[in-house]
């Protein structure tokens, strides 16, 4: 049975060479907060109240469904974890298992969904800063926000998982802050306004539990499934960060298996508890006005106005977060894709606090175009925010097609088993595919529904448009660096295994990157 490399850099498999220059300097706690930070964002925070607003209580089993898929996912990515951790994540099992044409789209694929979701996060620190401050011009705030997180990537791996330590520290304080007051409340029976608090609030709202009356739907929990996976968006960040920890056979595991009961206590506990204390039609739907944050609300109807002020300042943090894991996340992507000639080459250039900077200046730029964009054109924000949605699914899809190719070629007796087994392969993987699948279709299903008028069905457009120019562009792109990508790997852009063992590439007949020697000197000349 064949064990690739570790992936440490220092062997010449072709599979290393991305990961030469990066020092392994993420410890425990900032592993664990790295995970929990992914599981608690602006999506819970402010994003809920629409699906409150257009779901009811029903929303409790949209998030208690696309959490098990986010365990599972997270399961899965374990298992690809412990085989070979890599900065290259996704990018990187994506070339071993398909080549380099799916590891070509996965990576631009996943720097497009931080790309867009950064846009969103600037403008959102904006929108919540201009709320307390008017006179504050957006586009100061939202050079001032990217700054901060451009600083601190550009000091080293360990300043960024320090900032995700303290901002998760923030998010997670104020979910237990208010899961205890809500559990006083719902339990003790007491009155926020003229609402009494109770769990019997969930079959006595207006429609019952899973509303089909009015303007609400039978299919409603469903069709709000694209928004709930944009909420968990970012616990896939422990696949990126896993190639610069200091122990990642042995974190990994213990950060995946607390991803369940993060999201049952955090996300399904904190909906339950909103829906239990108050109608769903208390909660607006405006998700742009951070006042309108469905905790804003609750704690409004108690009498602590000044818990708002606390409430925005958490989503001022959440939104950071966001930003520094989507610049952490892109630079290691880049450069992923710039060893194997998939990306331009000065995204290989890394500082000696080994932080590949060239690639996370390189999305910074875009964010503040992508900001600017925003200013001038508001929809830009909700088209965004919804492609951003599609390029979510499409990167859990690939941590799943992954973990079926690896389990397939050690059954195969190709490859040594990883030592963290994802539960119920390979049917727990479709499972997974076969739920992003529906999500999209949910999506395009939903923007239809949205609008009367066909240019404003954001969702539908960004599905039925969105993807055939996505594909198309990817198509393009890989027509002008595939002569670059064939010269690299000399010709050989197929997986490094095929179900009988190592590949021609993997036998020293051609490299999926440039040489671990070459990359290091790149490095070193950065």
């Amino acid at each position: 049975m064949t064990k690739p490399e570790a992936g440490n850099g220092e062997s010449g498999n072709s599979l290393d060479a991305e990961q030469v220059g990066y020092k392994q300097s993420l410890g425990r706690r900032q592993v664990q907060m790295i995970a929990i930070g992914g599981a608690i964002g602006t999506g819970l925070f402010l994003g809920s109240a629409k699906n409150l607003n257009s779901t009811g209580p029903a929303l409790v089993v949209s998030y208690a469904i696309v959490g098990v898929v986010a365990y599972l996912l997270m399961r899965a990515l374990g298992e690809l974890v412990l085989h070979r951790a890599t900065s290259g994540a996704f990018v990187s099992y994506m070339r071993e298992f398909y080549g380099e044409r799916g590891a070509y789209v996965t990576g631009w694929m996943y720097w497009l969904n931080w790309a867009l979701t950064g846009i969103t996060e600037l403008s959102a620190v904006a929108l919540y800063v201009q709320s307390k401050a008017e006179s504050m011009p957006k586009w100061l705030t939202v050079l001032i926000a990217l700054a901060v997180v451009l600083v601190i990537n550009l000091l080293s791996a360990k300043a960024f998982g320090e900032f995700e330590f303290w901002a998760s520290i923030i998010k997670v304080a104020a979910i237990v802050l208010f899961l205890v007051v809500g559990l006083v409340y719902v339990i003790g029976g007491i009155h926020l306004g003229a609402h009494k608090a109770g769990f019997s609030n969930l079959w006595e709202n207006k429609g019952g539990f899973w509303p089909t009356n009015g303007d609400f739907h039978w299919y409603g929990p469903l069709l709000v499934m694209s928004s709930v996976i944009f909420a968990f968006a970012a616990i896939e960040m422990v696949g990126v960060a896993a190639g610069e920890m200091k122990d990642s056979r042995t974190e990994v595991p213990k950060a995946v298996n607390a991803v369940v009961f993060r999201i049952g206590v955090f996300y399904v506990g904190s909906i339950l508890l909103l829906v239990s204390m108050l109608p769903t039609s208390s909660y607006a739907a405006d998700p742009e006005k951070p006042q309108n944050s469905p905790f804003v609300t609750v704690f409004n109807e108690m009498g602590l106005g000044w818990v708002g002020n606390v409430i925005l300042a958490v989503l001022i943090v959440a939104a950071m977060s966001s930003l520094n894991s989507g610049l952490y996340s892109t630079g290691r992507v880049l450069r992923s894709l710039g060893v194997s000639k998939q990306a331009p080459q000065f995204t290989l250039k890394m500082s000696d606090s080994g932080v590949p900077w060239a690639g996370i200046v390189m999305t910074s730029v875009v964010y503040v175009f992508g900001a600017i964009l925003n200013a001038v054109d508001p929809d830009a924000f909700e088209t965004a925010l919804e492609a951003s949605s599609i390029c979510v699914a499409f990167t859990w899809a690939t941590i799943f097609a992954c973990q079926l190719r690896l389990r397939f070629l050690v059954k195969r007796g190709v490859i040594e088993k990883s030592p963290f087994q994802m539960p119920g392969s390979p049917y727990t993987s479709y499972f997974g595919l076969a739920f992003l699948v529906l999500v999209i279709v949910l999506l395009a299903i939903s923007g239809w529904q949205s609008a009367p008028d066909f240019l404003d069905k954001t969702d539908f457009l960004v599905v039925v448009l969105g993807i055939p120019i996505i594909a198309a562009l990817l198509a393009i792109g890989w027509l002008v660096v595939r002569k670059n990508v064939l010269a690299n790997t000399d010709g050989h852009l197929e997986a490094s295994w095929d179900a009988n063992g190592p590949t021609a590439r993997n036998k020293g007949g051609g490299s999926a990157a440039v040489s671990a020697e070459e990359a290091d000197d790149t490095a070193a000349k950065a």
